[in-house]
């Protein structure tokens, strides 16, 4: 899926996205932090409010905070928090970092972990704001990339979280830490490296007792992003027997957006496939930046396919075989024992045996 497209798809859910919730229990003395409160019209605790790209007027009608500077630069903007509820909510409003999953998702480090990225480099005046219901506060942050940033891709986000009190099913009381957040795509001036290699292909065949059937041959493949920018893009499965004999092919697969170091692994499940004793196959990956294709990328494996019940039934047959033709060289017959009118006495007792030879006229 191209860049471009993806982002404009997960615009449309961003008042959802990235909703975290994460349970501590909070000791009988503590004084939760910020302002944790349980709504007596909403007994589950839930809290409702909006986090996006905005200014000092308002918002901007920007779907993310997207940035080209140079290292060592600085510049201010806003993040608008919109409280969607009918009571106050105080937020607890920062930045962090981004990072891929292992399934390729767009995730935000856990609220314990410190950024040490893009996410560091924005600073806010407070971390603690109150939002009354039903209003929205655009607060200004600073962000200011250091003189050694690296060039390249910086992914983040800025985050608008609530402490919420909760109870239990056994009667605990624990604070849950919801958190909403828009994200930070930031480009440091430099040279560009987009690069994206296939580190591992893993094949296996299950072996059909039906060889007219086909088996089921499953491929696992792991790409990871080795350069410095976002890139996306799609991959493509060859099957071929001996020879190159093509015997399947997968329609591509949209590989999610890869940032850099990060890894996808991608499955695919290719039915009907003969066991044609040697199976290989050949993962195509066309990768591309936000405004360029890079060159396909090309690895495969392979896999023994052996037909066992052809190869079965060749050796039953070759036994039997072999068997019938031991059988017959071990059979008696007129040239492999002397007759009776062969044998003559001889003159001391003892019999001999004479060959007649050939007859003559």
């Amino acid at each position: 899926m191209p860049l471009p497209t993806a982002l404009s798809r997960a615009s449309v859910a961003l008042a959802a996205a990235l909703l975290a919730a994460t349970a501590l229990p909070a000791p009988a003395d503590a004084a939760p932090a910020p302002s944790p409160s349980v709504d007596a019209a909403d007994p589950t605790g839930a809290a409702r409010w909006a986090v996006q790209p905005s200014s000092a007027k308002g918002p901007t009608g920007r779907n993310y905070f997207i940035y080209d500077l140079a290292p060592g630069s600085t510049l201010t903007d806003h993040v608008g928090i919109t409280n969607l509820g009918d009571r106050p909510l105080t937020f607890d409003v920062y930045g962090t970092d981004a990072y891929t999953t292992a399934d390729g998702a767009f995730a935000l480090l856990p609220a314990d972990q410190p950024a040490t990225d893009v996410g560091s480099w924005i600073r806010f005046e407070r971390r603690a704001w109150t939002v009354p219901p039903g209003k929205r506060v655009d607060i200004p942050f600073r962000l200011a990339v250091p003189a050694d940033a690296t060039p390249g891709d910086h992914a983040g986000g800025v985050i608008g979280a609530v402490a919420r009190a909760r109870t239990t099913a056994d009667g605990q009381r624990v604070l849950v830490d919801q958190r909403l957040a828009a994200r930070v795509h930031l480009r440091v001036d430099g040279p560009v490296r987009p690069a994206v290699t296939v580190e591992s292909v893993d094949v296996s065949y299950a072996n059909p007792v039906d060889p007219f059937a086909g088996g089921d041959l499953v491929v696992r493949y792991r790409v990871r992003n080795t350069g410095n920018v976002r890139v996306t893009g799609s991959g493509t499965v060859r099957v071929a027997g001996p020879f190159g004999w093509e015997q399947a092919r997968t329609s591509p697969t949209d590989l999610p957006e890869l940032l850099p170091g990060g890894t996808v692994t991608v499955t695919e499940r290719i039915t009907g496939v003969p066991p044609l004793l040697r199976l290989t196959a050949e993962v195509d990956l066309a990768a591309a930046t936000t405004d360029t294709a890079l060159p396909p990328v090309l690895r495969s494996a392979g896999v023994w396919a052996p037909p066992w019940v052809p190869l079965a039934l060749l050796a039953v047959a070759g036994g039997w075989g072999g068997l019938r033709w031991w059988r017959r060289r071990r059979a008696p017959g007129d040239g492999g024992r002397a007759t009776a009118d062969d044998v003559r006495p001889t003159v001391d007792g003892r019999q001999a045996t004479v060959d007649a030879g050939p007859a003559t006229a």
